[in-house]
Parts: C-alpha cells; sequence; structure tokens
C-alpha cells in the first residue's frame, strides 16, 4: 500500500512560503516537491479554501500565506488535504455473523478511534512555529559546526 505524503509535503511547503518575500507559483511548487503544478493547485485549493493561503493568478502571482505560521496547526492542514486515513489496518468483514470476527472488529474499532484522537488532539497542539522553530535550530547547530 502506497503512503499518502500530502501532508508531510503540503508542511514543508507552508514553510517555505513563510521564508519567502514574493508569492510561489504552482510551479514553483511543482519543482519543489517534483510533482505536477495541477496537483500542486488541487492541493493548494484546500488550504485556500482552509483561509491558510491566497493565490493571485497572473503574471507575479502564486502562492502567499495569510496566516501567520503560529495560527496554523498540523490539523489544519491535514483537515484542508481532506484528512486521509491515518491507519492502513483494514478490518475482516468475511463472516459478519462471527462472534469472534465481530469481537475483534468491535476492539480495533475502539483501539483505533482512541488512537486517532490522541494523533488529532497532536495535530491540534503543534504549529507550523513550532516546526519552523525546530528548523531554525537545526540550521543554527549546522552554522555553528561549519564556524567552528
Amino acid at each position: 500500500m502506497r503512503s499518502d505524503n500530502r501532508l508531510s509535503r503540503m508542511l514543508h511547503v507552508l514553510i517555505h512560503m513563510d521564508q519567502q518575500d514574493k508569492p510561489l507559483t504552482s510551479d514553483d511548487i511543482a519543482l519543489m516537491l517534483n510533482t505536477n503544478p495541477v496537483v500542486v493547485r488541487r492541493t493548494m485549493a484546500g488550504l485556500k479554501e482552509h483561509g491558510c493561503v491566497h493565490s493571485v493568478k497572473g503574471h507575479r502571482g502564486g502562492w502567499t500565506l495569510i496566516k501567520p505560521l503560529e495560527d496554523i496547526s498540523l490539523l489544519d492542514v491535514y483537515q484542508a488535504i481532506g484528512e486521509p486515513p491515518v491507519f492502513s489496518l483494514g478490518f475482516a468483514e468475511d463472516h459478519p455473523q462471527c462472534l469472534v470476527e465481530q469481537a475483534v472488529n468491535t476492539s480495533l474499532t475502539r483501539t483505533l478511534q482512541n488512537a486517532r484522537d490522541l494523533l488529532m488532539a497532536d495535530f491540534a497542539r503543534i504549529t507550523l512555529r513550532s516546526l519552523a522553530h525546530d528548523f531554525e535550530k537545526r540550521m543554527e547547530q549546522i552554522s555553528a559546526a561549519h564556524g567552528a
């Protein structure tokens, strides 16, 4: 099963956008992500609907952040990209009358929902500013190592 990396990729893009002093075009972002500009526009549309970014068409147009990074959580971005499944585990449903299958599926459903609830709570707590801060610390460490 192929993993869905849209969340990671969009977090990456949004932090880069914050560091730019000009809009990023869909072509710029597509080059950054090694994908097609149409895919970028489709994904960015969700972020636009959620009030994270704005787009301007034409010459000197592109995508810009309209919220500061501290006001954008991982949950915001996750929701903007359509809330893809976070777990790939499935349920056996070959024998719905089987009491063992029912017990297993009930337990798995409850456990996976609890895990998803915890994950969403973390997503809501973590802001893009905290990710950008982590990036900045890593850059400082590299600079210090090269300057020493």
